[in-house]
């Protein structure tokens, strides 16, 4: 049994991504901790009649009711097992002259948890990936921004977009390690802390997380724009996109608080089972992700056309090509896999939800940093021209064949 609960334990602590800084194995252990409560009573009230068959029981999973010498009990598996598989099998116990017997058949073979929930090694590595991950994302992350922010020439409205996409992805990857070291020590038991610099933590992962999808959000806005109209280069366009990426999430995460502070003000508020408060967060995220999905087969469905060779000039086919690769590149980064996993279950394929979530997912800031700030030919040419400025203050000489590289538009 033991062994069973500490598996339950893992998968459930991982089961949910890292990004939202919630922790299911506390609904786990609460909805055990009510259960018991409710069957102790149960047995308190039992206590004071006499029966000749078998007393009421809490074996640490399921309250059994009294029961008459031979007869066999069954009952569903408990609810929290729906936590992480489908929870829709039986267990039975026979009462015996000597009392209860052994659950059968076994919990995590009536329940089927077993196949689906991987080993603690394996979590373990999972944490060491996505560590690993959002470590490197916050390195490149940060040194791209520098980048797009010291060299004047890369100043405009689409790397501006950029930076501020960067930097939700530095914040999430600073809000994951954040949330480790405060709510996963060792000597803690964070299911049942309740501090203001815990629930400041919780508000925080969740905030960096709204920021980073409406900001994905915002790109896929801006690539349509330079689609089908000119490209928005005034102010108000921008103010309008800074409001949509920081402003909107602010009054969600506002409206999250209070309904919190009012309603449920308990733990470190990052329990959230069956609260209706919830979804004052998880909606405008799943509303994000359904939007970017349409918005990219728009994109899809607009370059298709612009790039059929009876449709466009010579002079524009190159322009779009490049808005094309540039669009292709960006389509896997912009969460286009939560688009599956929003509309399953949680305990749908564990191990396959892990690793694209967690594992995948913690590196989604390395390669945006990579393929548009690192790789990108605009950046590549600033860099070099700084350079070769460098190189002829300092030596009076232009490095050889430096002169004829050409460098091409931006994708």
């Amino acid at each position: 049994m033991s062994v069973l609960c500490i598996k339950i334990l893992s998968a459930a602590l991982l089961t949910t991504a890292v990004f939202a800084g919630l922790h299911p194995e506390c609904e786990f252990i609460y909805q055990l901790e009510r259960e018991e409560r409710h069957c102790l009573r149960q047995i308190e009230e039992h206590g004071n009649a006499s029966t000749t068959g078998c007393l009421p029981e809490w074996d640490s999973v399921v309250c059994w009711q009294a029961a008459t010498v031979g007869e066999t009990v069954q009952l569903p598996c408990p609810a929290f097992f729906s936590l992480f598989s489908n929870g829709t099998g039986t267990i039975s116990r026979n009462c015996s002259s000597s009392g209860w017997s052994r659950p059968f058949p076994p919990y995590h073979e009536a329940c089927s948890v077993e196949d689906d929930i991987p080993e603690e090694s394996y979590f373990a590595t999972v944490k060491l990936i996505y560590s690993v991950g959002y470590g490197a994302s916050l390195v490149s992350l940060s040194i791209a921004v520098v980048i797009l922010l010291v060299f004047r020439g890369l100043h405009c409205a689409r790397n501006y977009i950029h930076i501020q996409l960067f930097f939700t992805f530095i914040l999430k990857s600073v809000g994951v390690f954040i949330k480790d070291a405060t709510l996963f020590r060792d000597d803690m038991d964070h299911c049942s802390l309740s501090t203001a610099a815990c629930k400041a933590v919780v508000v925080f992962c969740h905030y960096c997380v709204m920021c980073n999808f409406s900001w994905l959000l915002v790109e896929a806005l801006y690539i349509n724009c330079l689609l089908l109209v000119a490209v928005p280069r005034s102010r108000r366009c921008l103010w309008a996109f800074s409001m949509l990426g920081w402003g909107v999430p602010f009054v969600f995460i506002l409206l999250w608080i209070g309904s919190r502070l009012r309603f449920e003000d308990t733990e470190c508020w990052d329990i959230n089972e069956e609260s209706p408060y919830w979804w004052i967060i998880k909606g405008p995220i799943v509303v994000s992700i359904g939007v970017n999905f349409l918005l990219f087969m728009n994109i899809i469905r607009i370059l298709v056309q612009k790039l059929n060779p009876r449709l466009i000039h010579f002079n524009n086919s190159s322009h779009y090509r490049r808005l094309t690769k540039s669009t292709l590149l960006l389509i896997p980064l912009f969460g286009t896999h939560y688009m599956v996993f929003n509309f399953l279950p949680d305990y749908f394929n564990m191990s396959l939800r892990l690793c694209i979530e967690l594992c995948l997912g913690s590196f989604q800031g390395l390669v945006v940093a990579i393929l548009y700030c690192f790789l990108n030919q605009e950046v590549q040419s600033e860099l070099q021209v700084s350079w070769l400025r460098w190189h002829e203050s300092s030596y009076g000489t232009v490095p050889a064949g430096a002169k004829g590289s050409q460098m091409d538009t931006p994708f």
